[in-house]
C-alpha cells in the first residue's frame, strides 16, 4: 500500500494535479448545484434577459482591462457598488420566491424515505373532495367564470384578509352561489382550507411572467401568480371557453376533465403521499401548459 501511495503521489507531482480531500469534492458538488439550480431558475423569468446584459458588461470589463483603459475601468469600479444594490432591488421578487421555494423543501426527504414534515393526516374529507369537483365542473358548463385557492402548507392570511369571511363548510351550491354572475361574492377568489370556505372575494396577485400565453385574462394570470409566492393550488374556470385549468408552482396545467382534478385534489388530500403522486401525476398530464416556456 506504501509504494502504491508513493506512485500516485509521484504521479500527481508531475502532473502538477493540485491536492484535494473528500472535503473539496463535497465542496464541487454543492457548488455545481446550487449555480446549475440557479440558472435553471434565472432563465425562467424576466431576470434572465438582465442576466445576459450583465455578462455583455462584464465581457466590456474584460475588454477595457485588456487593453488598459484605466478611465472605463475607474468608472466601473465606482459604479460597482452601486450595481450591487441596484440588483438588489431590481431582482426582489426574484429573490423573495427562491427563498420562498427554498423555505418549502423538504431537504431531509432527498436522503430518506421518512417525511418529518407530513403527517398522515388528510387535509379534508372525500366529500370535500367530490363536491368540488362536482361545482367546478357545473360552473364550467354554464361558463361561470370562477377562482378557487387550495390552501396547502403556506398560510394565506394576507389574502384572506383582502376578501369577506365566509368560514362555512364546503357545498358544491354553496360554490356555485357564490360565482353567480352579479351576486356580491362572485368577483375575486375563494380561499379553501380544509374542509371549510375560509373567505370569499379575495384579491390575488397578478403573475409578472411576460411569457404567460396573451390569451389568458385576469383570472389565469391571478391564479399563477398566487402559485408563484406560495404552495396553493389554484383551480380557474374560464368564463370565456368553460375550460377548466389548475395552476401550481408557477405552472398552468389546461383542459382538465373530473377525473384528472378530483385525481389532483385527492393528492392533495393526503400529505404524508402528496410528493411521490403529483410526480406521477405531472407525467400523465400531457395536456399541461408551462407558462414560462
Amino acid at each position: 500500500m506504501e509504494s502504491i501511495t508513493a506512485f500516485f503521489k509521484r504521479v500527481q507531482q508531475l502532473l502538477q494535479i493540485p491536492h484535494f480531500s473528500w472535503i473539496d469534492i463535497v465542496e464541487v458538488i454543492i457548488i455545481a448545484f446550487l449555480v446549475y439550480h440557479i440558472i435553471k431558475f434565472v432563465r425562467s423569468t424576466r431576470a434572465w434577459n438582465l442576466f445576459k446584459g450583465i455578462a455583455v458588461v462584464l465581457v466590456f470589463a474584460l475588454f477595457a482591462a485588456i487593453f488598459r483603459m484605466n478611465t472605463i475601468l475607474w468608472l466601473l469600479g465606482k459604479g460597482f457598488n452601486v450595481g450591487i444594490i441596484a440588483l438588489v432591488i431590481v431582482f426582489q421578487p426574484e429573490l423573495r420566491n427562491v427563498l420562498e421555494r427554498l423555505g418549502r423543501k423538504n431537504f431531509l426527504s432527498l436522503f430518506t424515505n421518512i417525511d418529518w414534515q407530513r403527517g398522515t393526516t388528510k387535509r379534508f374529507s372525500d366529500k370535500t373532495v367530490n363536491e368540488m369537483t362536482r361545482a367546478v365542473f357545473d360552473m364550467a358548463k354554464d361558463k361561470t367564470g370562477a377562482l378557487i385557492v387550495v390552501e396547502k402548507d403556506t398560510q394565506l392570511v394576507e389574502y384572506i384578509r383582502t376578501g369577506i369571511d365566509i368560514d362555512s363548510l364546503i357545498s358544491s351550491q354553496l360554490l356555485l352561489n357564490i360565482f353567480e354572475h352579479n351576486t356580491p361574492l362572485h368577483d375575486g377568489a375563494v380561499i379553501v382550507r380544509g374542509d371549510r370556505i375560509v373567505s370569499a372575494t379575495c384579491y390575488l396577485p397578478l403573475s409578472d411572467n411576460l411569457y404567460i400565453n396573451k390569451d389568458l385574462g385576469t383570472r389565469h394570470r391571478a391564479a399563477l401568480g398566487l402559485s408563484e409566492v406560495s404552495d396553493a393550488v389554484v383551480i380557474v374556470v374560464s368564463e370565456e371557453t368553460g375550460v377548466v385549468s389548475v395552476a401550481e408552482n408557477g405552472l398552468l396545467q389546461r383542459n382538465m376533465t373530473p377525473e384528472t382534478l378530483k385525481e389532483l385534489l385527492k393528492t392533495l388530500q393526503n400529505k404524508g403521499q402528496e410528493e411521490s403522486k403529483i410526480s406521477f401525476l405531472r407525467g400523465r398530464r400531457k395536456n399541461a401548459e408551462e407558462v414560462d416556456q
